[in-house]
């Protein structure tokens, strides 16, 4: 006779639905540099620490949270960023469905430290594998960063899954390259433990596309911008004799936001 169908615990399904949302150390890099955007950043810093397995940490300069919205910050669905149907419909943020943060949690140990522009003191959240989060007062400086601690530690299969600290690593710095040319006028950092491996400045879009590629490769691109309102496209082709076999330096983005689609990608190859 095969087995009765049970609901799940509650922090069983917690742990299977963070696993959605956070597959890798690349995705908490994704979703809390996300969040800084959205914070109106112009001042990221990232640093990672065993590919991101022992530590990432992300500082920046944005507006912060709030004291009252502290105890919301890691519960699941609550968010700042829409309220409404309507809004639902004309989303302009990065993220907006409150999940990034309650995933991240369940899964590893967080500490965040917040502070508003404007107020005198700010606000520390410790948050453990899901267990009610530890609010306490801070000195801490204007914006917010976030710790996230030993990614897994409570669900070792997935932790097993993980590559080596050297692919994690570039996996993250590839998210970090795509956020950053997306977003050319907030300076982005990013340190492999304590050495500097991207720093973009705060430049505009050509100079942010020289921090990212090779810079003799990118002396050679050619450059197109048309605008058609309400819509605005950019272009930065590097000449034929310098083509590549692979996608690597295909870069796309669509209001902002770095995508990866097959439709976007043979369209793009094709014309050129």
């Amino acid at each position: 006779m095969g087995k009765r169908i049970r609901e799940l615990p509650a922090d069983l399904k917690a742990k299977i639905a963070a696993g959605e949302v956070i597959e890798r150390p690349s995705s908490v890099v994704k979703e809390l540099v996300e969040n800084s955007v959205d914070a109106g950043s112009t001042d990221i810093a990232i640093t990672v620490v065993a590919g991101g397995k022992s530590l990432i940490k992300v500082t920046d300069n944005g507006a912060g949270i709030d004291p009252e919205d502290c105890p919301l910050v890691f519960k699941p669905h609550a968010t700042s960023k829409i309220h409404t149907e309507e809004e639902l419909n004309r989303i302009s943020t990065m993220g907006f469905r409150g999940e990034a943060l309650y995933s991240i949690s369940v899964v590893s140990r967080v500490t965040m430290r917040t502070k508003k522009r404007g107020n005198l003191s700010g606000t520390k959240i410790t948050i453990e594998g899901g267990s009610p989060p530890v609010i306490t007062e801070d000195g801490c400086p204007d914006g917010t960063t976030v710790e996230v601690r030993d990614l897994f530690f409570n669900t070792p299969a997935r932790r097993k899954f993980l590559k080596s600290e050297r692919t994690e690593f570039a996996r993250i710095l590839d998210v970090v390259k795509r956020l950053s040319l997306a977003h050319p006028n907030i300076r982005f950092r990013l340190f492999n433990g304590t050495s500097k491996v991207l720093d973009t400045g705060g430049a505009g879009i050509k100079e942010r596309i020289y921090h990212i590629i090779d810079e003799e490769v990118a002396k050679g691109l050619i450059t197109a911008e048309l605008y058609r309102p309400p819509y605005r496209l950019y272009v930065a082709l590097s000449p034929p004799e310098l083509s590549y076999p692979t996608a690597r330096l295909l870069f796309i983005n669509v209001n902002r936001r770095p995508v990866k689609d097959s439709m976007l990608t043979h369209a793009l190859v094709d014309g050129y």
